[in-house]
């Protein structure tokens, strides 16, 4: 089997390391929200409620598993949290399709980068990519496929964790603590403030990001709570100087539990 020829540009027609603007020239209708065209006549899939900590090590990432479409529990075992490369990752809320089609091409971008230059982007600069496909999605976001992402990870070179959130305009916007997204955002966010500190460790980042997420399950109809019959659990991960790391089904099992059967069981005391 014969390997694609890759397209021939003039030097003053290089799209150069962008692979979005490679697509722009070659396939346009494989940009974010590229084929879609007018409001939907239908229930489209929506991602919702997901949360992002910085701590003291780095940032921890969660999401809930549910999407909906309309009243209609749409999928349960939703994956909205994903590695970006080796030290960031990415976290989709809004219409499913299209958040999952960026975040695939998000990464392909980032790999793309770093085969062209010899080296990868910073933090920031992977910021400044995703919201640039935020913005490529904004005639499908006028339609009804509004694609709302956090990214966060570990800045090698400030030796912190950063996180960022965008809007659907595709402006982007550092968060110095936390950030929240989706349906349940407000009830996960205030959750969270308060139980944030500077010095907050990951592990307990990870029990305020499953807290929270249930805190949102709560009062929100479209946020997914722990489903003790089904086993599934929100999808977590920690991202430090080592690299980006998720938790396994297991471990989060074992936190979930504990976090149900302990005093703080349905936020009644804090």
């Amino acid at each position: 089997m014969e390997t694609p020829a890759l397209p021939l540009f003039a030097a003053e027609a290089d799209p150069g390391p962008s692979f979005l603007e490679l697509l722009r020239r070659e396939r346009p209708s494989a940009l974010p929200g590229g084929a879609l065209d007018g409001t939907p006549p239908f229930d489209v899939a929506h991602a919702t409620t997901i949360v992002a900590i910085r701590c003291a090590t780095g940032v921890v990432m969660a999401g809930d598993r549910r999407a909906t479409a309309g009243y209609t529990i749409a999928g349960r075992r939703m994956e909205k949290v994903a590695a970006a490369d080796d030290w960031s990752g990415v976290a989709i809320a809004g219409a499913a399709g299209p958040a999952v089609e960026m975040v695939r091409l998000f990464q392909v971008q980032l790999e793309h980068y770093e085969k062209v230059q010899g080296s990868g982007l910073s933090l920031e600069g992977k910021a400044n990519q995703l919201a640039q496909m935020v913005r490529a999605n904004l005639p499908a976001a006028m339609s009804g496929f509004v694609v709302v992402p956090l990214f966060a990870g570990y800045d090698q070179r400030r030796e912190r964790g950063r996180v960022y959130t965008f809007d659907a305009t595709g402006g982007r916007y550092e968060e110095l603590d936390f950030a929240a997204q989706g349906s349940g955002s407000v009830h996960a966010r205030n959750w969270i403030k308060a139980g944030w500190s500077e010095a907050i460790t990951a592990e307990e980042a990870v029990d305020l990001a499953i807290r929270a997420l249930f805190a949102a399950a709560d009062e929100d109809i479209a946020t997914g709570g722990p489903d003790l019959v089904r086993r599934i659990y929100p999808t977590i991960a920690v991202i430090e100087a080592d690299g980006y790391r998720q938790l396994g089904d297991d471990e989060v099992e074992a936190r979930a539990q504990a976090l149900l059967n302990g005093p703080e069981r349905g936020g009644s005391e804090q």
